[in-house]
């Protein structure tokens, strides 16, 4: 995804950081943004070892507040917000009537009438528009991403060196809980929350505080093997560990069950946006499925590589790539749910060739707790 022609790209606070440190750039959704500093292998490696640092502050953040605050997101979303409690989040999506999501999030609860929405940068002003057209309830909503810069610290290491430079206790922190903290001296909101299937945090805080940040977290880091990483291995790890990616593995014609999200859709919570689509699919089937594939053969799948079942076409690659950790060439795709058995051998077409493939569980990575 790259900005229109013509259009400037918007830059995150440390734009001018990660251009001295050398950092390979490119458009993302309109972004100025790394997409690797010293390797995307490397970058991927570090995270799953040691400790990797991630600027995402082009992701988008919106409030929602008032009495009608839970009615408006139990409306739409696809998860319970009301069993949230406070400084709790949840992984959930923005609902579309088809019952297709306009985006995934992340809902934060700080309060009974105030939450706290992470959503990515190419959905933050179509999310927020949505939820404004939904929002018959009155609730009040802002899109507050101007006022956050947000800074990943992801990996096994990420308590060890987190510690160093707050006393808001990281280790205590349950996953998918969040608090207000202060660290090296920045006051923001610290999450146990992430896109790479590690351990570790994110940071969400005032942008003027972005280089005095980043730079405290990769000394604090130094020398335990904390490194910056690229939104390139950041791909590739959450790849690995079977996370969907908008535009990728959902989109608005692609159902929240078709795309092994019904861990996330609550059906049972009452009426919102799209669940009579889901519910009469979940009663009548899916006409396709996720799934996790492996290469057999050497060749690595792409994104939208055509796939085969016995020779007919029967879907696409939503996700493709070399694995660094698991060094597997791995992939995701949609395909007929009577196909979607894990050991059943498919085609990827790649260059006009078809090549070997095999369905496998997902997901490919799960880091031992």
């Amino acid at each position: 995804m790259i900005a229109p022609a013509g259009e400037a790209l918007k830059r995150t606070a440390l734009n001018a950081t990660h251009r001295a440190s050398g950092a390979k750039m490119v458009d993302y959704c309109g972004w100025d943004m790394p997409v690797e500093y010293s390797g995307i292998t490397r970058e991927h490696l570090a995270v799953r070892t040691a400790a990797g640092l991630f600027d995402v502050s082009h992701m988008g953040e919106i409030e929602v507040r008032g009495p009608q605050a839970l009615a408006l997101l139990q409306h739409v979303t696809s998860n319970d917000v009301s069993r949230l409690q406070d400084y709790q989040a949840h992984y959930s999506a923005l609902m579309l009537p088809k019952g297709s999501a306009i985006d995934d999030c992340v809902v934060h609860r700080f309060a009974p009438d105030h939450y706290f929405l992470c959503v990515n940068a190419a959905n933050t002003d179509k999310d927020f528009d949505w939820i404004v057209q939904c929002n018959s309830f009155g609730a009040e909503v802002r899109n507050v991403s101007a006022e956050y810069g947000q800074i990943a610290l992801q990996g096994p290491r990420a308590v060890e060196i987190l510690a160093k430079l707050t006393d808001a206790h990281p280790g205590d922190l349950k996953y998918y809980w969040f608090r207000r903290a202060r660290c090296s001296g920045v006051d923001g909101i610290l999450a146990r929350t992430g896109y790479t299937g590690e351990d570790g945090f994110e940071f969400y805080f005032p942008p003027a505080s972005s280089a005095q940040l980043w730079n405290s977290l990769l000394d604090a880091g130094k020398g335990v093997g904390l490194i910056p990483a690229g939104l390139g291995a950041r791909n590739t790890l959450r790849l690995e560990a079977g996370y969907a990616l908008y535009g990728h593995e959902l989109d608005p014609e692609t159902t929240l069950l078709e795309a092994n999200l019904g861990w996330i859709t609550k059906l049972d919570k009452g009426n919102f946006v799209g669940r009579d689509v889901l519910l009469r699919q979940r009663a009548e089937g899916v006409t396709k499925k996720l799934v996790g594939f492996e290469m057999i053969d050497r060749a690595p799948a792409r994104d939208d590589y055509p796939v085969l079942v016995g020779g007919r076409k029967a879907g696409r690659v939503t996700s493709g790539s070399p694995a660094p950790y698991l060094k597997k060439n791995i992939g995701m795709a949609y395909v007929p749910p009577g196909d979607a058995v894990a050991g059943n051998e498919i085609q990827i077409e790649i260059r006009g060739r078809l090549a070997a493939a095999r369905i496998v569980s997902l997901p490919f990575y799960k880091r031992s707790k």
